[in-house]
C-alpha cells in the first residue's frame, strides 16, 4: 500500500512538472507573438504620430522573454536612437501614446479613459494624435479629459465642470450632431 502511494505521488508530481512545462512554452510562444505583434505596431505608429523616424520594443533577455525587462528606444526625426528616457517631456508623451495605440491595436478594448494626454504636445502633434484617434473610434470608445480645443473637436459629446459662483461645481453637457 505505502509502495503504490509512492509511486501515485511520483507519477502525480511528473506530471504536474509536464504540465508546468507545457503552459510556460505555451506562455513564451503566445508571448513572443503578442511582443512582435506590438513592436511592429508601436513603430508604424510612432511613425505616423511623429511623420517619421523609428522606434521599437527590445528584450533585455531574449533568452528568457518571460522574465525579461523590455526597454523602449526611439528616434523622432533628424535625431539619433536613443533610449526614451533621453527625450524631451513631449517626445515621451507622444512615444508613450504610440505604445499605447500599438498595445490597442493589438488587442482594443471597447472603451479607454485618457486624461489630459494631450497636454504635453503642440498643435501639430495634437493634429497627429486627434486623427490616430479618429483611425481607432471604430474599435475602442474614448473617454478624453482634456482642456485642448483641437481633441475636443473630434467629440461627440462634451462635458464640462464650471464654477458660477464660488464652491459650488456645476456640470454641463452638450451632444454634437455630425
Amino acid at each position: 500500500m505505502l509502495f503504490r502511494s509512492r509511486l501515485d505521488l511520483i507519477e502525480s508530481i511528473a506530471q504536474t512538472t509536464e504540465a508546468i512545462a507545457r503552459i510556460d512554452e505555451t506562455t513564451r510562444v503566445r508571448f513572443v507573438e503578442a511582443f512582435t505583434a506590438i513592436n511592429r505596431y508601436f513603430g508604424e505608429i510612432f511613425h505616423q504620430l511623429f511623420g517619421g523616424g523609428r522606434a521599437g520594443l527590445t528584450l533585455l533577455d531574449e533568452n528568457d522573454p518571460l522574465e525579461s525587462g523590455i526597454e523602449i528606444v526611439a528616434q523622432p526625426p533628424g535625431k539619433r536612437l536613443q533610449s526614451v528616457q533621453l527625450l524631451s517631456g513631449g517626445e515621451k508623451a507622444l512615444t508613450a501614446i504610440s505604445l499605447m495605440f500599438g498595445l490597442f491595436k493589438f488587442k482594443p478594448s471597447p472603451f479607454c479613459l485618457l486624461d489630459e494626454i494631450d497636454a504635453p504636445l503642440d498643435d501639430a502633434n495634437v493634429g497627429r494624435f486627434v486623427e490616430m484617434l479618429r483611425s481607432m473610434q471604430e474599435h475602442t470608445q474614448f473617454i478624453l479629459i482634456t482642456h485642448h480645443r483641437k481633441t475636443m473637436e473630434i467629440a461627440d459629446r462634451l462635458y464640462g465642470v464650471t464654477m458660477e459662483e464660488p464652491g459650488v461645481s456645476k456640470l454641463i453637457s452638450v451632444q454634437l450632431s455630425a
